[in-house]
């Protein structure tokens, strides 16, 4: 049985998902402002990320165990 289109896991992936994109899209400003000199704004950026990074496996975990779950399995 497919889960409902609002339910609590699909509304998390949906955030997940978006916070994929947004930190591709922030990636991408970081390069275009490093490529024209502002290498310590890129720095500061590329850590900000990799906290995003570092959260991100724990995250996706998370979101399967909820899954699991919901389901009853």
């Amino acid at each position: 049985m497919p889960a409902p289109e609002y339910s609590l896991p699909d509304t998390l992936e949906r955030l997940y998902n978006n916070q994929l994109a947004l930190e591709a899209a922030i990636m991408e400003l970081t390069l275009l402002v490093e490529s024209q000199g502002h290498t310590e704004a890129g720095e500061n950026v590329r850590c900000a990320l990799h906290a995003i990074g570092e959260n991100e496996g724990h995250i996706r975990q998370s979101l399967a165990k909820l899954v699991l779950q919901l389901r009853g399995d």
